[in-house]
């Protein structure tokens, strides 16, 4: 038996949560259909001072979800080409998410947000709350990894070096 996860889950900080999310259930409802995929793959986005953050130079229209309570959904289009799903986490007012990078059978954040159809139209959406995306815990916890993030030439030394990418063992 899985339950979902409760608006008070998402307010770890970035780094706890992304651990916490391993293993769980990103569930997307289509329709009648509902998709239930284990994660497999995060990372994490910490604050201003995070040069690899998206809010590292302050809110903006596009991050300000960033600064809302856990528990939301941040997608924005990369490269002008893939959705990508962030878990916003943390309290009001301290931008910090989580990035989902994969899910099982989709290795890589583009690929499984285009199996799961989400784009756009569910940016901000309260994932404790929502009929259409959210999150289950059905009690796994695997074993992972810990490793740089990708994707972050821009960030500084400090931030490319952090160990804030989690990767399930296989």
């Amino acid at each position: 038996m899985s339950r979902r996860l409760s608006a008070r889950d998402y307010r770890k900080d970035a780094v706890t949560l992304a651990r916490y999310l391993l293993g769980k259930l990103l569930c997307r409802k289509t329709g009648r259909k509902i998709l239930k995929l284990r994660i497999t793959e995060t990372e994490a986005y910490y604050g201003e001072e995070d040069t690899a953050c998206h809010a590292h130079k302050g809110k903006t229209d596009r991050t300000a979800i960033m600064y809302e309570d856990g528990g939301h959904a941040y997608i924005y289009l990369c490269y002008g080409v893939h959705w990508l799903l962030n878990v916003v986490s943390g309290k009001k007012n301290f931008p910090e998410a989580v990035l989902i990078r994969g899910i099982e059978g989709f290795n890589g954040p583009g690929k499984l947000t285009k199996e799961l159809l989400i784009d756009k139209s569910l940016n901000k959406e309260n994932l404790a709350e929502s009929g259409r995306l959210w999150i289950e815990d059905d009690k796994k916890r695997p074993a992972f990894t810990e490793t740089k993030r990708i994707g972050i030439g821009y960030a500084s030394e400090k931030d490319k070096n952090r160990l804030w990418r989690f990767t399930v063992d296989v």
